[in-house]
């Protein structure tokens, strides 16, 4: 994933034909370490194919996967499991409270 990463940086950056050492060069630049045989896979496997259309395919192709549940079994448990959520909701607002000072008074945006 790293080298497809470094590809696509590459690719949106302008790059539109990035060469290993181009690949290699982003990782490097944020101290990982680059395969050379799996980046010369994916030029390969990429080689004279239009990344955005590969994107624009893969999204659909995301699209029709399902992510539903279980149905009846999911409502049925949501029910026995109604307070068990509500007592994490309340330990993990008491939790953010206790946060809220970590930034010493200088806010990220200040």
């Amino acid at each position: 994933m790293k080298h497809l990463a470094a590809y696509l940086l590459l690719t949106l950056g302008g790059n539109t034909s990035p060469s290993a050492s181009d690949i290699e060069k982003v990782l490097s630049s944020v101290g990982i370490e680059s395969d050379s045989e799996r980046v010369e896979k994916l030029l390969s496997e990429l080689e004279g194919k239009d990344i955005s259309e590969l994107v624009a395919e893969g999204s659909s192709k995301l699209a029709s996967v399902s992510a539903g549940g279980g149905g009846a079994a999911a409502s049925g448990g949501a029910a026995a499991g109604g307070a068990a959520a509500e007592e994490k909701a309340e330990e993990k607002a008491e939790e953010a409270e206790e946060e809220s000072d970590d930034d010493m008074g200088f806010g990220l945006f200040d």
